[in-house]
């Protein structure tokens, strides 16, 4: 597996190679989303996913600063299967299957990712982009690709006839590209040289515009208690926030808004200093749905890193492990909805690689930056000096756009200790 990345961020597209979702100057604030009446909190196709796939990649030895879209992803393999056939597009759409009953897939994630297209530039900052690469094929149907763009934003990138080296520099330049320049781990999972390997590769960077500005003269460096203890700048700001302390399982839930209240960002917290093992462990649908029910407004002081977080993966291990079985093998998967009716035997998948980033920094999305007046008093303390888990919410569809994890932050190490 291609290791995750710890340290700097940034991320997306490749101008020539990849569709931009726009950048952003903070525009006029608009109405707070609201999921659907009697929707499940978690109920969105990309929650079912991103949970499954976290656990999966934190299985792995000493894992670090994992961070990834669920949405993407999902809309990307959702697109997939569109062209898919017999077991392989059965075993894709057990894969996407959603939590909540009766939830259109292709609905609810056309509609996520354009919610996220509207908030852009004014919860947050987003530059995203879906490809799909394809090594000297048979021919790939042009009604699926236009499809596959349309709906998904995927769009399609040849590879040509080199060899496999040249493959992983052209993904590599994409991703390189993708991250404004800053480099990039070179791809290391081998790639599939045979005539119709299909490559699924996204590429995402994120910064939140906050609700309530942290306040830039009031940081002061700080140790961050991770795998590695290192010096990093605490932020610190005190308000009213949505919060939930479950003294059983010793986890604090704070939900932080972005501007606009289109998206939020919710980080769980260990009560005590630790490596995640454990809570990642605990997660699932259903206590994500506890905690996120029982969150109520209180006063809370907040003090979180200002990092940058960027991870580069190969999914094939945790997707195959997951039931995402004949797609990658040229004899059994079944993609001739993609090749224009060809079967079995030709295409297949030879890779699934995701680039993401997300900045936490001081940023607020209001144009004078000024805060409304808060009554606070008797704060709760969140301080977020040790690892603690990281999720981006569209407050809209209720679609989980960013899942990952703080280890560790960059910086020189102290000693290591977790």
């Amino acid at each position: 597996m291609l290791p995750t990345l710890s340290a700097s961020l940034s991320l997306t597209v490749l101008a020539v190679f990849v569709s931009v979702v726009g950048s952003a100057k903070p525009k006029d604030p608009v109405a707070p989303g609201k999921p659907k009446q009697g929707s499940s909190p978690v109920g969105h196709a990309s929650w079912t996913l991103g949970l499954q796939l976290y656990k999966a990649l934190r299985k792995e030895p000493s894992p670090t600063n994992t961070i990834f879209s669920p949405l993407l992803l999902t809309g990307s393999l959702r697109a997939l299967s569109g062209g898919a056939g017999g077991s392989t597009a059965g075993q894709l759409q057990e894969l996407l299957k959603p939590t909540a009953e009766k939830e259109n897939l292709r609905e609810a994630l056309t509609d996520a990712l354009k919610s996220i297209r509207e908030a852009n530039g004014t919860s947050f900052s987003l530059l995203s982009s879906s490809a799909l690469f394809s090594k000297h094929p048979p021919g790939l149907d042009q009604n699926f690709l236009k499809a596959a763009q349309a709906q998904y934003g995927l769009d399609h990138v040849p590879l040509g006839s080199g060899d496999r080296q040249a493959s992983r520099e052209t993904i590599h330049r994409w991703a390189k590209a993708g991250m404004r320049g800053v480099e990039t781990e070179q791809l290391k999972e081998e790639l599939s040289d045979q005539s119709g390997a299909l490559i699924l590769a996204n590429a995402l960077h994120f910064k939140g515009l906050w609700d309530r500005a942290f306040d830039e003269e009031n940081q002061d460096p700080r140790t961050f208690l991770g795998n590695k203890y290192t010096k990093v700048p605490m932020m610190h700001r005190a308000g009213v926030y949505l919060h939930y302390e479950d003294v059983e399982n010793m986890v604090q839930v704070l939900e932080l808004g972005l501007w606009g209240g289109k998206a939020s960002v919710l980080l769980l917290l260990p009560f005590h200093v630790e490596n995640l093992s454990r809570l990642d462990g605990l997660l699932s649908p259903a206590l994500v749905t506890k905690w996120l029910g029982r969150m109520s407004e209180m006063s809370v002081a907040v003090s979180l890193p200002r990092v940058n977080v960027t991870s580069a993966l190969s999914l094939q291990k945790q997707l195959a492990a997951l039931g995402l079985k004949d797609a990658w093998d040229q004899k059994t998967a079944d993609f001739s909805g993609v090749s224009g009716g060809q079967g079995r035997g030709k295409l297949h998948l030879g890779g699934v690689f995701h680039w993401a980033s997300l900045e936490l920094s001081s940023a607020t999305g209001r144009p004078d930056g000024q805060d409304d007046d808060e009554h606070v008093e008797n704060s709760k303390l969140f301080y977020a000096d040790h690892p603690f888990i990281i999720l981006v919410k569209d407050n809209s569809t209720g679609a989980l756009l960013l899942m990952g994890a703080l280890d560790q932050t960059n910086g020189p190490a102290l000693h290591d200790e977790l």
